[in-house]
């Protein structure tokens, strides 16, 4: 992912793709007609506009480099030392803490369940502050590939890097919660897309509720 993160490409390096994309999807949701009734309860039960602009403002305060993200990697903990990248259909310029946040976050679901609602979570499986250091030490490594960095210096470089994809993971679920109730409404995959929704922003909540004294279980 560090190797990700470095590529040079010709789009504009201003992160404008999280947010932006947020708010679209927030609007399509909102200009729903009337049989969009359950995406609209969701919207309301959980107050999404209001605490969109509470994200927006927890993120501002939480410095993460711009770099070229997959925004995307769904890879399963066991696998967790080696990421294949394929499908590249939402990368962009972004936040360095989605990217890994996002991550963290795909260790809870599994996609390949079949039976309805066509996924599984499994909110254990997020991964224990020993396996986000683990994936973390691993990055810096690469970052800082010949650098000399002191033993004070990479113990501050971890911890600022966990807290800022924990917050940022928090931008994961909002993300892909707004996406899955707008394709509540207009995708014929069977999929329970409502379901899931409500999956993300539950665990949005209570993710958000855990970062006054982040502390990942070790």
């Amino acid at each position: 992912m560090a190797q990700f993160h470095g590529m040079e490409m010709p789009f504009t390096k201003e992160p404008h793709w999280l947010f932006g994309t947020m708010e679209r999807y927030l609007k399509q949701i909102l200009d729903l007609p009337p049989p969009g009734l359950p995406q609209m309860n969701l919207l309301e039960m959980y107050s999404l506009k209001d605490e969109m602009g509470s994200l927006r403002r927890l993120l501002e305060s939480t410095p993460s480099p711009v770099v070229f993200c997959h925004n995307d990697i769904q890879e399963e903990p066991e696998n967790a030392d080696s990421l294949m990248l394929v499908d590249f259909e939402y990368s962009s310029y972004n936040y360095r803490g989605f990217d890994i946040g996002n991550h963290f976050c795909e260790w809870v679901y599994d996609y390949t369940h079949e039976e309805w609602p066509f996924y599984k979570a499994q909110p254990a499986d997020y991964p224990t502050r020993g396996q986000q250091l683990h994936f973390i030490r691993h990055y810096l490594a690469e970052v800082k590939k010949g650098e000399v960095v002191s033993q004070e210096e990479q113990r501050n470089l971890e911890e600022d890097l966990l807290v800022e994809v924990n917050r940022y993971a928090l931008a994961s679920h909002f993300f892909w919660g707004l996406w899955s109730i707008l394709q509540a409404s207009m995708s014929t995959i069977e999929f329970g897309y409502l379901e899931y929704a409500q999956s993300r922003f539950q665990f949005y909540f209570q993710q958000k509720g855990q970062l006054t004294s982040f502390h990942p279980p070790s």
